[in-house]
This record gives C-alpha cells, sequence and structure tokens, in this order.
C-alpha cells in the first residue's frame, strides 16, 4: 500500500482513524497544527503543518500517495485554506484523498457549512485526483453536548428528523477505505445512522426536553454569545437544515463497508455512560 497521511489526528474522527490504522499496523503520517498534541501511535511519524501554508503542507505531503482530509477548523476563511491544502497535496504529488464531508453537501445547502463542503469537493474533483467523499450526518456523540443546563435542548427543527451517526462508525469507514486502496475510487458514501430522529425523539433518549423555536427565537437565544454572524448562521442552520428534510435518509454504507450494524443513538448513549 501507497504511504499514508493522516490529518486531524489530535481530533475525535481523525484520532479514532489513526488509532485504528496504528492497530492494524499501518504505517501513517500525521499531519498537525501542534505536534505536541499528536496522539503516541507505533508506526507513526509526525509533521507540522496548517491548511492555510501550501507551502509546509505540500512538505509535509511529499512522498504521500494517499491522503485522510478531515474538515479544518470552522473559521470564515475555512474554504480557502481547504483549497489551499488541497493545491499542495496536489503539488506534492498525492494520488488519492479521502475526504470528510457531510450530508447531502451541495452548492444551495441549508446549512451554511455544507456548502463550504461541497465546494471543497468540487476543488478536489477540478484537480483530477482520484478521491472518495465520506459523506456523515451529524455526529450521534455530539447531541448531548446540546442540551441546555435547564434540560432542554432548544432549536428551529421542527418535526424534521435526522439520521445521526456514530463517530466510531465514521472512522471504521475511513478506515476501512484508506486501506483499500483502487477499491473506492471517484465515489461518495452516506454514513448514516439506522434510523431518522426527530429532535423530539432524541431529547427523550437523552432523557430531556426538545423546544422547537422558531428562526427568530434561535438568533436571539443565541445572541449572548457573542459569536460572530457567519458561526451564528452555522448554529441555526444546523436545525433548519433538518427542517428542511435534508438529514433525514439512511444509508446502508456503514453496514456494508464495515460488516456490521450502523450504532444506534442509544448504543452510542450507553457506550459514553
Amino acid at each position: 500500500m501507497d504511504e499514508l497521511a493522516v490529518t486531524g489526528s489530535t481530533g475525535n474522527i481523525g484520532g479514532r482513524v489513526a488509532r485504528l490504522l496504528s492497530a492494524a499496523g499501518v504505517p501513517q503520517r500525521l499531519v498537525v497544527r501542534d505536534p505536541t498534541r499528536a496522539p503516541t501511535l507505533s508506526g507513526t511519524t509526525v509533521v507540522r503543518a496548517t491548511y492555510a501554508d501550501g507551502e509546509a503542507a505540500r512538505r509535509a505531503l511529499d512522498g504521500i500517495g494517499t491522503l485522510f482530509m478531515v474538515s479544518g477548523s470552522e473559521a470564515p476563511d475555512r474554504l480557502d485554506q481547504h483549497r489551499t491544502f488541497v493545491d499542495a497535496a496536489v503539488a506534492a504529488g498525492v494520488a488519492r484523498i479521502v475526504y470528510l464531508s457531510f450530508y447531502n453537501a451541495a452548492a444551495d445547502s441549508t446549512f451554511t457549512l455544507a456548502r463550504d463542503h461541497w465546494a471543497t469537493e468540487e476543488h478536489i474533483r477540478a484537480n483530477g485526483v482520484r478521491h472518495t467523499f465520506l459523506r456523515d450526518n451529524l455526529y450521534a456523540d455530539f447531541l448531548p453536548y446540546l442540551v441546555g443546563e435547564d434540560n432542554v435542548i432548544r432549536g428551529p427543527a421542527g418535526d424534521g428528523r435526522a439520521a445521526v451517526v456514530a463517530q466510531d462508525d465514521i472512522a471504521e469507514v475511513a478506515a476501512t477505505v484508506l486501506g483499500q486502496p483502487g477499491r473506492h475510487d471517484d465515489v461518495t458514501y452516506d454514513l448514516t445512522g439506522p434510523e431518522s430522529l426527530t429532535f423530539h425523539e432524541i431529547a427523550e433518549r437523552l432523557g430531556v426536553r426538545y423546544h422547537p423555536e422558531t428562526v427568530a427565537e434561535a438568533y436571539a437565544s443565541r445572541a449572548g454569545y457573542g459569536a460572530p454572524g457567519w458561526q451564528v448562521d452555522a448554529w441555526v442552520s444546523t436545525y433548519t437544515a433538518v427542517a428542511a428534510g435534508e438529514l433525514a435518509g439512511t444509508s446502508a454504507d456503514v453496514q456494508r463497508l464495515t460488516g456490521h450494524p450502523a450504532r444506534t443513538l442509544t448504543e452510542v448513549l450507553a457506550a459514553s455512560r
């Protein structure tokens, strides 16, 4: 197998992928912003580069055949950073990019950050590099963090549904795809859980209550955080994308690629406890 690089190893998905690959004995190069935070894993080397620094990224990826690319930290210029990093990867000779995207990414996605994912996919395609896009739904693991201090989830999701997916399942799919060069070229996989849930159902499984806000109420309730406008738009549009039905579909891709059923929200919550 050609030499492999993994980004995001200090985070939730990239870290899981790096650990799975290490456990399978796959050598890998961890590309990180801060080498002091990189995990200590057998068969790994650590190099420093940011998505925004094209020259450092090109050096970090020199000799790499396959790149696992998670999205960069949320920022107003994140798409520009993605394009810079992809260009650096191609210049370094990377032949295949496995990119962690978002479910139903499109130019007109309701969820504002999904538009960045679509534009990143388009930039990868335009470079002519072999690619696999992993489009994940909302993280099931993240849902408890949506609960307020009063044990209420508030958001303008209405009665829309989301097929929330476990981070462990996403990582297993990524590790499988990375370990099978040539079998997943120019393919897009939809990574979802096995069931599509309303926020009323999600809240019930969390043992809390869901309050469906209006869009105006959602912006007002988040105004006190002092976040920039683009960030608040992203927060609110996470829910309005659910209301619009853009996260409702379920897929069998997790089971087909990992060999086991996708984890349910109940299973994710039980494991976290």
